[in-house]
């Protein structure tokens, strides 16, 4: 049984998340606040963090930096009100898997907590560590080191960056990686994909604005360019 941490400071969400997620078997534990967050996830372990950003005390920003640079790599969601892409990516470059803009609907928490929680190996024609012009890219340890900084990668990064190595130079549909990296065929079209895309260029490229390696294809998906 995955034992699932809630870090939300509004009540009335934190019961709703901890009675739906329960209901499908998880055992849960509630934080009301970025302290109490991390004295749960140190104390606990949990196998998945849902991860409030606005929170007394410590911002879930603040709360994941200092997760993932202690070492844990559970993956972690993050739950915000603000669907402005300077936001989720702010999240998601701090070491953060995935992120559910409220509000949402209870199947697609669950559908994105079990992707979460799907753990895979690195595939048979990926190699752990991956150059990536200037970057290198290891896939097990999931880091990025460029120029000197190291950059964490979450979950879902890491996912589209096989995927896109595995069928490099040939054109990946966004909808091809939603569904078989989140799962979530049927659902609008949104911008989860491509928020991830931003992330990763902000730690891959050279220059994440005209990029090299990580190519838009218009209207279809990406491609990746060794």
């Amino acid at each position: 049984m995955a034992r699932i941490l809630i870090a939300e400071d509004e009540p009335d969400m934190a019961m709703g998340l901890r009675d739906n997620l329960q209901f499908e078997g998880y055992e849960t534990i509630i934080a009301a606040d970025g302290e109490a967050a991390l004295e749960a996830a140190a104390q606990h372990r949990p196998d998945l963090l849902l991860l409030d950003i606005m929170m007394p005390k410590l911002d879930g920003f603040e709360v994941c930096r200092r997760l993932r640079g202690s070492g844990f790599t559970m993956p972690i969601l993050m739950l915000t009100a603000k669907g402005q892409e300077i936001d989720i990516v702010r999240g998601l470059e701090t070491g953060a898997d995935d992120y559910i803009v409220k509000p949402f609907s209870v199947r697609e928490l669950l559908a994105r907590v079990k992707a979460a929680l799907r753990r895979s190996q690195v595939g048979t024609g990926v190699p752990r560590v991956v150059t990536v012009g200037e970057a290198t890219v290891d896939l097990i340890r999931g880091k990025v080191e460029r120029g000197g900084e190291s950059f964490p990668l979450g979950y879902f990064e890491i996912e589209i960056l096989k995927m896109l190595i595995e069928n490099s130079e040939t054109v990946v549909p966004r909808n091809k990686l939603l569904d078989t990296i989140w799962g979530l065929e049927g659902y609008p079209a949104n911008r989860t994909v491509d928020n991830h895309i931003v992330s990763l260029r902000r730690k891959i490229e050279r220059d994440p604005k005209h990029p090299e390696h990580i190519v838009t294809v218009h209207s279809i998906g990406y491609k990746f360019v060794p």
